[in-house]
This record gives structure tokens, C-alpha cells and sequence, in this order.
């Protein structure tokens, strides 16, 4: 019961052993002796956690330094940076020594943050050694557009098509073919140098088709651009609103005017394969009981009369497109990166790749995830992250994300 009262102040224990409690605060309104005890322990605690910590912060940095010793043997002697089974190793040893579940836990976090800075110094030594980690692109002044043939999915009027016209000029050597694989298949087989491809859309999100092509295909992006997107719906020359029974466009551009469309609840929305396409069928079949959700420009390619203007949920909607060869190439003066890769299905695995980028002050832009196919709720994650593939922070990464992850692909400099 001692205990219980100096925990509660100036509580009080009744015969029948039950705590009633005071505010420790007598009549004149002074603190009790009891409070001034504790404050004064607690002060005395924070003083003994201060030497703590000074021994801790001399301790780590014996520890970093005898890290860095063990480096130096490693890279003369032509040892691996990264031991996976020797780190396990370590800590289970370290972990086993803790008195609790709750220290197990903490201790095996401390050391896995220890280990992992340990090898972030050591793939710095790998580079004052001379290993500058030369990556298998090559760095170029400018793409040659001007001699280049450039495919784009969809039909005449895609919104792709306005992009491609954008990053090349309204004049590029260009055709179209009918869906995104298509496209990843022309510059693959050489029978076009680049591809313009959707991968992002400010209202919808990640295109997650592309990423998927990114990993099965051995294609590389080296440019982007962005673009509004504006939708109308368009029809037959002559049609009227109360004509339309079925309205067509690809299914990201039904949903990015959803409230205009829902507001007609009568008509049914058809998904196709691209808006250019949606556009030209209404166009072939003259039908006014059918429109197309299409930019201006594919209503006006394809002969059709914009019923509506500018039917978007959001005004400012907008994609942004990538620029993709079959080369490993790279803009000398390219500013983003974007990489996929694979973790080890362990708690704190993605924590620890993601640190390359912290310890090399690179910043990452955005993070997607992608099931892994074949391997039920394991997942691919795609990074884009500022940098160049010449930067020596940007390979140190880049090594560090090798050695530790599953995989690691470099979708990109651009």
C-alpha cells in the first residue's frame, strides 16, 4: 500500500483496504512533501538518463568507427559489403540476451538500424576506393527526334498523340497502334525508336497497366511531359442529349466525368480501349443514340460534333506521359529516377531500403505497389526519386538497393 501512496500523493488507505484519493494539495493550497519527492526523483531519473545517453552516443561512435575498420578488410580483400545470413546471425545473439519480449524487440530493431549503417559507410568506402559502380546506361546530349519513328496507342485524336506532339513537335515521324502493349512491342522489336505511354493521371492515379509493362518488357524511359486533360462528349452531327442511349471512351475517362454522366443515369458507359478509338466508332457507325467521351481534337479528327465541352469532375485533370526506348540510355542532364524492386517478405524490410535514400539525402518523389504475379500478397514496389545515374549519391543508393532487395531494376533516367 506504501507504494500506492506515493504514487497517488496524499492518498489514503481505509480498513477495508480500499484507496481513497486527496489532491495532495493541504488547506493553504502547498504542495504536498510526497510531490516534492517525486519531482525531485524524477529530476534525480533524467540526470542518470543524461549519462546514459552520453556513454550511448560514445559507444555508437566506437562502434561506427570499428565498423568502418571492418570495411577497409572487406574491400581489400574483395569481400562482399552485405552477409543477409551473418547479420541474422548477429542478431539472434543479440536479441537473446534481452530479459524481455518488449527489449527482444527493441533490441533487434537497435542492432538492424546499427548493421545497416555500418553498410551504408561501407559502400561509401567501396567509392573512396575507386569502385564507382559505373551502371550499364549511357549518358546522352539529346534524343534524336528528328530521325526517330515514334509510336502512340489509341487512333488519331489519342490524347497520347498530343502528348507525343508536345515532347517531339507536331512535324515527328509517328503512327499509332491499338493498346499500350502493342506499343511496348514496336520499340522492343525496333519497329519504332519511342513510345508515348500514359503512367500517371492527376484525378485517377497510377495507370497500373504501365507498370506492369515496365517489368515484363526490357524498355527504359528517358523523357516525360504533362498535359491537361479536357473530355468532351461528342456525337454524330445533328444529335440531341435525349438521343443518347450508350455512351463510349476508355474506362479511366468515363470515371474522370462521372458526375456529369451519372447525372444521366439513363445511359449506359461502354468501356473501349482508348477515347480516339471511343470517337471513331461513333464517327463509322452514325449512330445518334450512341457519343464518345473524347478530347475536341479527336471529335473534330473523326467528323463528330461536341454536344458537350468540358465535362471533367476536376478542371485541372491532367496525365502525365512517359517516353520509352529499347536503349539504355539517359539525358545527361536527366533529374528523376525511377527503379522497381522486391523485398524480403520480413517485417522492416522495406523500412531498410528505403533508408538508402535518407543516408544519401536523395529525395524520393513517389512510391507505388504492384502484386507479384505468381506470389500471393508479396509485392514489387516502383520509386521515382530526384537524381542522375552519374551522381555518386545516386549509385551509392543504387548499390545499397542491389545488394539488399530481391531484385532491383532501373526503369529510368529522365
Amino acid at each position: 500500500m506504501r507504494g500506492i501512496q506515493e504514487a497517488n500523493g496524499a492518498d489514503e488507505v481505509n480498513k477495508a483496504g480500499k484507496v481513497s484519493k486527496t489532491d495532495g494539495v493541504d488547506e493553504a493550497g502547498k504542495v504536498s512533501k510526497t510531490d516534492e519527492a517525486d519531482e525531485a526523483g524524477i529530476e534525480e531519473l533524467r540526470m542518470q538518463l543524461d549519462q546514459l545517453d552520453d556513454e550511448i552516443v560514445k559507444l555508437f561512435e566506437r562502434r561506427i568507427e570499428t565498423g568502418s575498420r571492418i570495411g577497409e578488410c572487406k574491400i581489400r580483400n574483395g569481400m562482399k559489403i552485405f552477409d543477409r545470413q551473418g547479420e541474422r546471425d548477429k542478431l539472434a545473439d543479440v536479441t537473446g540476451k534481452a530479459s524481455t519480449e518488449f527489449n527482444r524487440k527493441g533490441i533487434h530493431e537497435l542492432f538492424s538500424q546499427l548493421m545497416a549503417m555500418d553498410r551504408k559507410i561501407q559502400y561509401r568506402q567501396l567509392v573512396e576506393a575507386g569502385a564507382l559502380g559505373r551502371l550499364p546506361f549511357i549518358g546522352v546530349d539529346t534524343l534524336d527526334a528528328q530521325n526517330a519513328r515514334i509510336v502512340f496507342p489509341g487512333t488519331e485524336g489519342a490524347f497520347s498523340q498530343a502528348a507525343m506532339q508536345c515532347y517531339f513537335g507536331e512535324k515527328c515521324n509517328s503512327f499509332y497502334v491499338r493498346t499500350f502493349r502493342d506499343a511496348m512491342e514496336s520499340i522492343e522489336e525496333g519497329a519504332a525508336d519511342y513510345a508515348v505511354l500514359p503512367i500517371e493521371n492527376s484525378t485517377a492515379g497510377a495507370v497500373d497497366e504501365m507498370y506492369d509493362l515496365l517489368v515484363e518488357f526490357e524498355n527504359y524511359i528517358v523523357g516525360e511531359t504533362i498535359i491537361p486533360i479536357t473530355h468532351t462528349l461528342s456525337g454524330v452531327p445533328g444529335t440531341k442529349l435525349s438521343d443518347i442511349e450508350r455512351v463510349y471512351s476508355k474506362g479511366v475517362a468515363l470515371m474522370q466525368a462521372s458526375r456529369f454522366l451519372n447525372a444521366h443515369s439513363e445511359w449506359q458507359q461502354i468501356s473501349v480501349a482508348n477515347t480516339a478509338i471511343a470517337a471513331k466508332k461513333i464517327m463509322e457507325e452514325q449512330d445518334k443514340s450512341q457519343a464518345a467521351v473524347c478530347s475536341a481534337q479527336a471529335a473534330k479528327i473523326h467528323g463528330l460534333e461536341v454536344l458537350e465541352g468540358n465535362i471533367n469532375d476536376d478542371p485541372g485533370n491532367s496525365t502525365r506521359f512517359i517516353v520509352v526506348t529499347n536503349q539504355k540510355i539517359f539525358l545527361k542532364d536527366a533529374k528523376k529516377i525511377s527503379i522497381c524492386f522486391e523485398v524480403p517478405h520480413e517485417s522492416g524490410s522495406l523500412y531498410q531500403l528505403l533508408s538508402h535514400f535518407i543516408y544519401n539525402d536523395l529525395n524520393m518523389t513517389r512510391i507505388e505497389s504492384r502484386p507479384v504475379e505468381g506470389r500471393n500478397w508479396e509485392y514489387r514496389f516502383f520509386v521515382d526519386f530526384d537524381g542522375n545515374l552519374a551522381e555518386p549519391a545516386v549509385k551509392n543508393a543504387i548499390r545499397g538497393l542491389r545488394q539488399e532487395s530481391r531484385s532491383l531494376r532501373i526503369l529510368g533516367n529522365y
